[in-house]
């Protein structure tokens, strides 16, 4: 809900800032951000919005509902600077330039602590001890670089439980894309060799592992170990062809480069990374505008303040646009990064060739995501005139059960907004104690979930909930709403027709409101078999996540002397039941804790 004007004084406030540099932050009557800024003079730039000058009408709406303000004083501007885009990124005023990244970037993993240490595919928090290579601009460009160097190199890529429970050589290995140290047919030293070329390849320095084994190559010749030799050639030829595959004239050893277009309130940023120069692929972004149209320069400064805040910036930045402050933002990126950062706007050559391609990847960015949000907008249009709801939905939340038989019964809640799904509110419920009854657990579900609306934050009420099924489904949902005191919220069940088939589901509206048979070419029944698919879809992986780890458990439990230490550890060394389930006697027998008899019983009950 959007502030009153307040009786906010802003030329008083102004009268007690300092001249220092520093960021102000703009809050509405409802305690809620409106907007962060940095200045190099805070009294200046504050006083500038309350000197009654003709603004924006969507600037002159936001000072409207200012209602106070809060300052930090910072030592230089380039702080302020790095503080405003950390502030930003933080707590998402409704008045900025948002960077919508919630993904964490992929690496390459070389894992630490190992006679044969592992390299591996990693996202997420850099926990595990070892060397990271990266970050990646996308799961595939890892992916690609990793069967590159398993090809070469034969590295393995298993589980630490995986490899100690081998007794013989796996796939891997037969396919040529593994050494096998697990069964002893490499020694450490061969191995450490292998692993020092993949770091001095991951580290850009492919020309010198050339050198090296061409070296190599020629004295395995002369020593008459011819099918040394051959080995050696093949890898200093694959690597020339990776190098010719991959590298690109003109690029330095670490470059960004960057381009935007901006249509209307839409604006797209696409990046192309270049590492050791090597191009690692390129990566669009869509950042939500703030109180006004930006400039590209002004939209590239926010996006780079905000980008690089978090991730550590090459040491050249190359532009399609001259951004706003660029001295202030290598400034900051610098010390940032702890060595110098270049941004450059005025080029030739190779990078000019590179700022035209980025240019039209951001183009073909832009284009295709409004082609997708206007077929998006037209379904949500559908959805409310269908609904005979007074404006689109913002938030539309869709609950599924998924069980087996009753076994570790799982409830889902998926959510869509205007721009599609929001996967970082989406939630699952373990449900307990409903014997497979669909009705219970879905009670049990909103039950949780209405609760925490209740208490507000993140889980603020929807303005539309989707049930996975009939009118009995819809009946139990009401009954939930109306013993929580949760009125005026559009419910609609989503049956399955009788051939089960897409685009024949019936709507069944709440409170005795009918049902509705919109049909396949109904952009809202489409929009609504999206959502209904991805809650349904979100549902089944948690519950087969949970009926796995269920059952790993109880046959375990069931096993005399078989306790939480002893079921750990077999797990561990076999890598899960599977692999448990495949092992003999003997092998089950070498488990630390686990003698011969007990590896009897463990066998006879996985085999009865």
């Amino acid at each position: 809900m959007q502030s009153q004007p307040s009786a906010f004084d802003g030329r008083a406030f102004v009268a007690t800032l300092t001249r220092a540099p520093g960021v102000y932050r703009m809050y509405d009557g409802h305690d809620g951000l409106l907007y962060v800024g940095k200045a190099g003079n805070l009294r200046r730039r504050v006083n500038s919005y309350f000197m009654r000058p003709p603004m924006e009408p969507r600037i002159a709406a936001m000072v409207a509902q200012v209602a106070r303000m809060e300052t930090t004083v910072t030592r230089t501007e380039s702080e302020a600077l790095m503080l405003e885009a950390q502030l930003i990124k933080q707590l998402r005023p409704r008045y900025n330039i948002l960077l919508r990244d919630g993904k964490s970037y992929p690496w390459v993993l070389l894992t630490a602590q190992h006679e044969y240490p592992r390299m591996a595919y990693h996202r997420g928090a850099r926990d595990p001890a070892g060397e990271y290579f990266g970050p990646f601009p996308s799961s595939g460009a890892v992916r690609e670089s990793l069967n590159l160097l398993h090809k070469l190199f034969h590295l393995r890529g298993c589980e630490d439980s995986f490899f100690r429970s081998r007794t013989r050589p796996c796939l891997q290995h037969q396919i040529g894309r593994c050494s096998a140290p697990c069964v002893g047919l490499i020694s450490p030293q061969e191995y450490a060799q292998d692993v020092r070329h993949v770091r001095m390849f991951l580290q850009g320095r492919s020309s010198a592992i050339i050198d090296e084994l061409s070296a190599t190559m020629r004295a395995a010749s002369a020593a008459q170990r011819f099918e040394q030799a051959a080995h050696l050639r093949d890898q200093v030829q694959a690597l020339r062809s990776l190098q010719s595959a991959h590298y690109v004239n003109g690029a330095s050893a670490d470059m960004d480069v960057l381009a935007c277009a901006i249509r209307g309130e839409s604006a797209c940023v696409s990046v192309l990374f270049f590492r050791n120069g090597m191009a690692l692929g390129s990566r669009d972004f869509f950042p939500r505008l703030g109180v006004e149209t930006p400039t590209p320069g002004a939209l590239l400064a926010q996006f780079i303040a905000q980008y690089y805040g978090e991730h550590l910036p090459p040491a050249e930045l190359v532009l399609a646009h001259a951004p706003e402050q660029a001295g202030l933002l290598a400034e900051a990126l610098s010390t940032r990064r702890g060595h110098a950062v270049q941004i450059k706007s005025q080029v030739r050559g190779d990078r000019a060739r590179f700022i035209e391609l980025a240019i039209r990847n951001a183009e073909a960015g832009l284009a295709a995501r409004l082609a997708s949000r206007q077929t998006l907008d037209a379904r949500f249009a559908d959805l409310t005139r269908l609904l005979g709801l007074e404006q689109p939905p913002a938030r539309i939340e869709c609950f599924d059960i998924s069980h087996t038989r009753g076994e570790a019964t799982v409830a889902s809640c998926v959510v869509f907004g205007r721009e599609g799904p929001m996967k970082g509110h989406y939630r699952r419920f373990n449900i307990v104690g409903t014997a497979g009854d669909d009705y219970a657990a879905m009670e049990q579900a909103l039950t949780r979930r209405f609760r925490r609306a209740a208490q507000g934050g993140e889980w603020s009420g929807p303005d539309l909930l989707l049930i996975d099924g009939g009118a009995g489904q819809v009946a139990r949902a009401q009954q939930v709403l109306a013993a929580l005191d949760v009125r005026g919220l559009p419910i609609v069940g989503v049956a399955k027709g009788p051939a089960r088939r897409s685009g024949e589901e019936t709507l069944v509206l709440a409170h005795g409101r009918g049902e509705l048979h919109p049909g396949s070419t109904s952009p809202a029944l489409q929009l609504i078999d999206a959502v209904r698919d991805e809650a349904h879809r979100f549902a089944i992986g948690a519950h087969r996540r949970r009926r796995e780890a269920a059952r790993e458990r109880s046959v375990l439990q069931e096993i005399p002397g078989i306790g939480p230490r002893r079921r750990r550890a077999l797990l561990d060394a076999f890598g899960g039941l599977a692999g448990l389930q495949a092992a003999g006697v003997e092998e089950i027998a070498r488990v630390n804790g686990i003698d011969r008899a007990l590896a009897g019983r463990i066998y006879a009950a996985l085999h009865d």
